[in-house]
């Protein structure tokens, strides 16, 4: 299936299906193991039934059925086609398999759980049974007539000449099986009712229609034609040649909007690190708070000045903030700056001396154990940076960039780390 919601769905079912597998594959390991016909056949020693009937055995096998489909998609197993061989569903079920085996033997050891030693072992190769049972089983039944009609959906290409052609070329090297083109147009050539016939003829189920080299009036034309057959539009929206960019399809007040984008897109792990972040950064500066003290006695004491250095640094998308850190140099360290330009070590706009003479001795103790970055921590409550990320640049640095490309570190939040 080429739609990615199409994907998603068909994954999830599967995920669920062996996910119930999973959890009766380990209930019929620890049944077996029990048995006291098959403990005397194998010469095993009889298990005490506390070790089948206690919560330990329980949570293990709750573990285990969202873990083992999340193994198994991690080795690619539902990556593979809807109709494919027998070693694509082999290999990867047996490399899933095998990890979470491993992993239940670990467990087992790490967290001492009373654990018959022969069942991981039945328990992999019993899941591993089952699991290929189902998809062989699956396969057979895809490959029927029956299902043939009931999966394969029939599609007409719609485009420029050179479009259709690219297009085709692009399905026949896929080998979809629940794709079947059936027809094409050629945008131009012909009116839009010579279009709607075919759609009747053919009795098409969607149409995927190429619009990069063709009039946004005749598109426009076509899924008006497709919209009252009641019939699924795909268009391909390679409209411009993007390099880094992720298009996705959203919504703007209530217009179907097109977003190139080129970082992480607002989602649930994005959330979970701003949260991270924010309680990170309360709870460091809570501990290290008498750390604060100590240091800014120290500086008072040993030069005068301010405790803390502030600066305007490049923030997300370069908006500018003021960077807190504690000051490790002279008070008169940036007019100074323009007296070492000729001892600079960097190349482009950053600016580095080795053994800066504008450090003090004190200066030189917090940077070499970066204490004089605690103070972002501060930063970091007020959003401004993240406890990891790139180092935020000074705001005349990053005015001086020769290659726009480099600006791409403003894409994220900067970072203490």
């Amino acid at each position: 299936m080429m739609l990615r919601r199409d994907r998603q769905i068909r994954t999830q079912i599967h995920q669920l299906a062996d996910a119930c597998l999973v959890a009766l594959c380990f209930g019929t390991a620890y049944i077996l193991r029990a048995n006291p016909d098959i403990t005397t056949w194998l010469n095993l020693e009889p298990i005490p039934s506390d070790y089948v009937y206690n919560i330990n055995t329980i949570l293990l096998a709750v573990a285990l059925i969202p873990i083992t489909p999340l193994v198994l998609e991690s080795q690619g197993f539902y990556g593979r086609p809807v109709i494919c061989t027998s070693v694509q569903i082999l290999w990867p079920l047996f490399k899933g398999c095998l990890i979470t085996t491993v992993g239940l033997i670990l467990a087992g050891y790490v967290l001492h759980l009373n654990i018959p030693r022969w069942v991981p072992v039945w328990f992999g190769v019993i899941s591993l049974a089952a699991i290929w049972l189902k998809e062989e089983t699956l396969q057979l039944a895809y490959k029927s007539k029956f299902a043939q009609l009931q999966i394969k959906r029939r599609f007409m290409l719609v485009g420029s000449k050179k479009e259709v052609a690219d297009m085709c070329k692009e399905l026949e090297g896929r080998k979809d099986e629940t794709i079947a083109v059936v027809a094409q147009f050629e945008l131009g050539t012909g009116p839009i009712a010579d279009l709607v016939h075919m759609l009747h003829d053919h009795a098409i189920n969607g149409v995927i229609l190429g619009a990069k080299h063709t009039y946004f009036e005749q598109v426009e034309s076509v899924i008006r034609a497709c919209e009252l057959e009641g019939v699924e539009v795909w268009l391909l929206a390679d409209f411009f040649a993007t390099q880094l960019s992720r298009t996705t399809l959203d919504e703007f007040f209530g217009r179907p909007l097109l977003v190139f984008r080129t970082t992480p897109e607002n989602s649930w792990p994005q959330l979970v690190k701003l949260a991270m972040d924010f309680c990170g950064a309360l709870i460091a500066l809570i501990l290290t708070s008498w750390v604060f003290v100590l240091v800014a006695i120290a500086i008072k004491l040993t030069s005068p000045g301010p405790v803390f250095f502030r600066q305007q640094r490049s923030g997300l998308n370069g908006a500018p903030f003021t960077l807190i850190k504690f000051r490790t140099m002279v008070t008169n360290a940036e007019q100074f700056k323009h007296e070492l330009e000729a001892m600079n070590e960097m190349s482009g706009p950053v600016f580095k001396v080795t053994n800066d003479p504008r450090i003090t001795p004190v200066g030189k103790f917090l940077r070499r154990y970066s204490l004089d970055e605690l103070p972002q921590l501060w930063n970091v409550l007020r959003g401004e940076m993240s406890l990891v990320g790139p180092r935020p640049l000074p705001v005349d640095e990053v005015k001086r960039f020769n290659d726009l490309a480099h600006r791409r570190r403003l894409s994220v939040k900067p970072g203490i780390t």
